[in-house]
């Protein structure tokens, strides 16, 4: 009745509600972004197209249905319902964090936190303070800093993401619970992978609880992947006893398996990533885990690999599902060594020298494992153009890539390309709001060059979500 009343007086409800935003702070996305789906983006510029031709993407059940050239005498359509003006703006695939902690981020910004600050800066450091924030965790302050950093990443453009959630005597499974509650908050908005998570030993002395609380998790349905840190036991043959474990529990409950791996620039130590390929291939992991993929992250310590180690390492890779995601911002602040060497991983390298799938991301914001950056991930991808050297436009599309379609392929997502072809997801994001016409992106090179600088509007499988 509203509706007849408003028509009358030329009033549309239904875009006119489309316009306004709900609170969104426990909502479910229904309440908000139901009128919101897209049937078209129109006037966009694209990646690898000209950068003065303008383009009209079409939007079918969530995915790209046709990509034609923009007509200035159409314009008029795009105040149509479902249609977009994007204004010339750069539209490029949605970016992806591979690789993120939820559950203790901005706990250097948090005043519940503020007496926790960095001293000295060592790895140690970190894992004490941290362990003595966690035992203040609660659900409000874990769902409120998780939620901060959902929210301000899908504004970054993320779409998807791979979320760490700590389980061990001190949480127990706290912070698993909220986590799991948010990926329910945030359906429709951003997929959320939540991954249980053992940042502490499980068979060194004490760590029993660890061990139980591993196999309560696995059992869950809505935990998606199992991830733990083998480098953190007290000796070799423990390490090896927690890759063997954590993946045939992910084996058992088909989850996605991810270890924190090989983390130090030592090269008196033994490589684990060797172990943990023996034993993806003693447990037939490509025929028995349905399609579920190995990421691997950080793995310092393959950066001193000579290039016959890396080409060995690809052959005995071979056909499984394995992936590597470098972590510069963690990874350059935290490896301490006497001669102050840096180390991590050279992602580029990987993928064009050796044919090995990786990815990089942002890891953590806000706390002493990363006290710099945001949860921007073409920040380190800008950040990559220093860290890897490669400054050419083929380098800054394939680290634009390492947070996009790269990324969501190393966790095992479906991705959209920068190619954009028909049918892949309507996975967006779109780049600059710029009053000053020069300062317009107009390619990815410059998005990845200026990261900063451009506003952005994120669409996921159709819907704008931001």
């Amino acid at each position: 009745m509203a509706a007849a009343f408003l028509a009358a007086h030329g009033i549309n409800l239904d875009e006119e509600m489309s316009k306004i935003q709900f609170a969104r702070n426990g909502e479910k996305p229904e309440a908000y972004l139901g009128q919101s789906t897209l049937s078209k983006i129109s006037g966009v510029r694209l990646p690898h197209k000209q950068s003065n031709t303008l383009w009209d993407i079409s939007i079918s059940q969530g995915c790209i249905s046709a990509i034609d050239p923009h007509a200035a005498s159409h314009a008029s359509t795009s105040q149509s319902p479902g249609v977009l003006d994007a204004t010339a703006r750069l539209l490029a695939s949605s970016l992806c964090h591979a690789h993120i902690h939820l559950d203790k981020c901005f706990l250097l910004q948090d005043p519940k936190y503020g007496d926790l600050q960095i001293r000295e800066g060592s790895f140690e450091e970190a894992m004490s303070l941290t362990s003595t924030a966690k035992g203040r965790f609660t659900e409000e302050d874990l769902l409120r800093r998780g939620r901060q950093l959902i929210e301000e990443s899908i504004a970054f453009g993320v779409t998807h993401m791979r979320a760490f959630a700590e389980i061990d005597e001190v949480v127990e499974c706290a912070c698993l619970d909220a986590s799991l509650q948010l990926k329910d908050e945030f359906a429709g908005r951003c997929d959320i992978q939540v991954c249980a998570f053992a940042q502490l030993a499980l068979f060194s002395e004490g760590c029993e609880t660890n061990h139980s609380l591993m196999e309560r998790a696995s059992t869950m349905a809505s935990v998606d992947v199992l991830g733990s840190t083998p480098y953190v036991e007290s000796d070799p043959d423990k390490m090896k006893k927690n890759i063997e474990t954590v993946t045939r529990l992910a084996l058992r409950y088909k989850k996605h398996l991810d270890f924190h791996l090989d983390y130090s620039l030592d090269r008196e130590k033994e490589p684990m990533v060797w172990h943990v390929l023996n034993c993806l291939k003693e447990t037939q992991w490509r025929k028995n885990a349905e399609g579920r993929r190995v990421t691997l992250g950080h793995c310092t310590r393959l950066s001193l690999f000579t290039p016959e180690e890396w080409r060995k390492l690809k052959r005995e890779i071979g056909d499984l599902p394995v992936s590597f995601v470098g972590l510069p911002t963690s990874d350059l602040f935290m490896m301490r060594t006497e001669t102050r060497a840096r180390g991590t991983l050279r992602v580029p390298e990987l993928i064009k020298d050796y044919g090995i799938r990786a990815a990089v991301g942002v890891n953590n914001v806000g706390n002493c494992f990363t006290p710099q950056g945001s949860c921007d991930p073409l920040s380190v991808a800008s950040l990559g153009i220093a860290v890897y050297q490669d400054g050419t436009q083929e380098g800054a599309d394939l680290l634009y890539e390492c947070v996009s379609s790269r990324a969501k392929d190393a966790v095992g997502f479906e991705s959209t390309t920068l190619d954009l072809n028909i049918g892949e997801p309507a996975d967006f994001v779109i780049f600059g709001r710029e009053q000053v016409e020069w300062r317009t992106r107009r390619s990815v090179t410059e998005i990845v060059y200026d990261a900063g600088h451009s506003k952005r509007q994120t669409i996921k499988r159709g819907v704008l979500v931001s």
